[in-house]
Parts: C-alpha cells; structure tokens; sequence
C-alpha cells in the first residue's frame, strides 16, 4: 500500500450507531473504510494486511479490543491501532498502549482530533516502512517485523518491549528522559505517578544483556536512559 493511496482504515465497533457516525467521518476525509463488529470479525479483517491504520472499540464481544490488537502483534500484524474508549483514565490508558496499541482515544471525541491522530498513524508507518531496520552496535531493530536483535540473536519482547526498544534506537547513543519515553512510547502527556517506565526499562536491559558480557542500556542517574555501544 502506497502512501499516495488513499488512507484505507479497518474500523471495528460494536455499536451500529457509532460505527456508522465514525464511518461517517473518515468517508468524508477522504478515506476508505472497511466495518466489522466484533473482535473476532476485526481480527480476520486485519489479517488481509489491506489497511494502513485500524481503529478499535476497546469493548468488543467474543474478543475485546485489548485481546484482538495482543493477537495482532503475536501474529506479526504491524498496522498501527488506534483504540477508542469510554475509559479515559491513565491506568487503561496504559494497559491499551502495553498491549501494542499504538494511540488511545476516550470518547467522546472531536471528529477533527480523530481524523488528525488518523493521519499521524498513516505517515508514520510509512516513515518506519521507509527505515526498516535500524542497527546500533551488535543491535538491530526490524521495524516492520517488529523484532530486536543483538549479536545476531534474537531478543524475544513485548509489544511495549518492543516500542521502548525502537525508540532508544531511534535515539542511540542519546539520553532519553522519563518524560520522553511517557510521550512517545506511551503517549501519555502526564506523570501517571507509576513506575511502568522503570519496570518496562529494566525487563528490556535484562533481555538485551543476558548471556552477554557487556552493557548495552544504562541508567543516566537523574536524567534518564541511553543505549551504549557494547564492548569488546
């Protein structure tokens, strides 16, 4: 699918009311919308690999939307999701952008906001299409396969794992601030006053280094995290 082609959207809602409203909206963007009511539905849909972006109800009968985008990236679908939600506070926020989704809307929301956080996901998955693999050191991050790599091994993540992972390659070499990786990797413009970001952190330094001799991801005490060049 190229950029150039219209923006082709899987939207998967339970509600036939608001299915046809968010329908409505992204028609008139100029976008091409595909329907499907249920998380088992959605989850067949999305596996033609048709869309540049899906957007998902996070409550769905037979397979919520948290189950559906879990199978999704387990299964290597790498569309990126936009989940909608009733629940609006931190905490689900958090559990939605753990399991793979890549932004979380509440609702209500504004049509222009929906159609805007639309677009952003579309051209940045055809930024990361056009830089699929990103190399740091004996590192190696396949983007589009969504898989981490040291020393030629494979390094088995999370989604989030993973997320976290792409963004320190994105900024090898860097410190990267609390606050960025809450914005960025969990798009969260606040503090939810959890240590998601320190639990997160430390799991990927573990799976990075073990049965590895030298350090890869430090602590900038203070500041924040950057990726080092291994040793040796």
């Amino acid at each position: 699918m190229a950029q150039t082609d219209p923006i082709s959207v899987l939207l998967v809602e339970e509600d036939p009311a608001a299915r046809a409203n968010i329908a409505e909206i992204l028609v008139r963007a100029g976008m091409v919308v595909d329907l499907a009511e249920d998380g088992a539905e959605g989850l067949k849909r999305a596996a033609s690999g048709r869309y540049h972006v899906i957007i998902l109800d996070r409550t769905l009968p037979h397979l919520s939307g948290i189950d559906v985008v879990t199978r999704m990236r387990v299964a290597g679908i790498e569309a990126p999701v936009l989940m909608l939600s009733a629940l609006g506070r931190s905490e689900h926020r958090v559990e939605g952008l753990e399991s793979g989704v890549d932004d979380y809307m509440a609702k209500p929301f504004e049509p222009d906001e929906l159609i805007a956080r639309v677009r952003a996901l579309w051209r940045r998955a055809g930024r990361l299409q056009q830089d699929s693999v990103l190399l740091f050191g004996d590192l190696e991050c396949h983007v589009k396969a969504r898989t981490a790599h040291r020393g030629g091994r494979h390094v088995p993540l999370s989604p989030k794992e993973f997320a976290l992972f792409r963004y320190l390659m994105e900024h090898a070499g860097e410190v990267v601030t609390r606050e960025m990786l809450l914005r960025h990797v969990w798009k969260l413009s606040f503090d939810p006053q959890t240590n998601v970001v320190d639990v997160n952190v430390g799991r990927l330094r573990r799976k990075l280094e073990e049965g590895f001799d030298s350090a890869v991801l430090e602590t900038v005490w203070g500041t924040g995290y950057r990726l080092i060049a291994a040793h040796g």
